[in-house]
């Protein structure tokens, strides 16, 4: 799961910034009021509200706006309808990209997704091409240097975690779908703070760059998530991990 837990560290990085963070609760909003929209307002029956409240409770958004977002899908307050979209592809190195995006205009969407890709060496490749590769799996994001991982490992295993590994300065928890709420819940319960928490595509092998084509990847990559529609994005690459700092330096 390299790729994408790696890629998950550098979100962390750059979600330092305010205007990021801002970024990254609007796209919390539109996935609580996608799952809403599509399961029902219940997290108890649907599974996929219950992970984005989770997300969005572990990004520190207010409940408030959770439930405003809620309702929104429910159709008890008026708001924007999304249709999700997902765009699969490659990019520099061979590297398999998985896109999920949700947008109120998809012709607007499917522009600026396929231009990223043609401006970074990528290229879009038609629905199933590189879907095959991933698995939809529940990703937990805690800090080393605020954590022991000992800690870690005890109360995510106990609580039905699949796998519990070190990523550069995280320990990235890996869960089943109907997992993550649990899991989470029990990381917190131990006194461990979760930077992040969410369902997301894992890849079930990696594929290794280095030197220009990692760079041209991690551009790449970087371009879509600035793209406002794009929702998620999950790669199956491996990058060594003092690569990966110098080339993240200058992105």
């Amino acid at each position: 799961m390299s790729g994408h837990s790696k890629w998950s560290t550098i979100k962390r990085k750059k979600g330092a910034k305010d205007a990021q963070r801002s970024k990254s609760w609007s796209r919390l909003i539109r996935e609580v009021t996608v799952a809403a929209r599509l399961g029902g307002g219940d997290p108890d029956s649907n599974t996929r509200l219950r992970a984005a409240i989770t997300a969005a409770r572990a990004a520190n958004m207010p409940l408030d706006n959770i439930e405003k977002a809620i309702k929104r899908g429910t159709g008890e307050m008026e708001g924007t309808i999304y249709e999700e979209i997902a765009y699969e592809g490659y990019g520099p190195g061979g590297v398999a990209l998985m896109v999920e995006t949700q947008t109120d205009n998809k012709n607007r969407t499917a522009a600026d997704v396929r231009h990223v890709f043609t401006k970074y060496n990528g290229k879009l490749g038609g629905t199933g091409c590189v879907s095959y590769l991933f698995h939809r799996k529940g990703m937990i994001v805690l800090e080393l240097g605020r954590c022991d991982l000992d800690t870690v490992m005890e109360a995510a295993i106990d609580n039905g975690a699949e796998d519990v590994v070190l990523e550069g300065d995280s320990v990235v928890v890996t869960t089943g779908m109907e997992d993550l709420h649990a899991v989470n819940i029990a990381l917190q319960k131990a006194g461990l703070p979760v930077v992040s928490a969410e369902l997301t595509m894992v890849p079930q092998t990696t594929v290794k760059v280095s030197g220009k084509e990692a760079e041209s990847l991690l551009k790449l990559i970087n371009g879509l998530d600035d793209l406002d529609d794009v929702a998620s994005i999950s790669a199956n690459f491996d990058i060594d991990d003092q690569e990966l700092a110098a080339i993240n330096e200058n992105l």
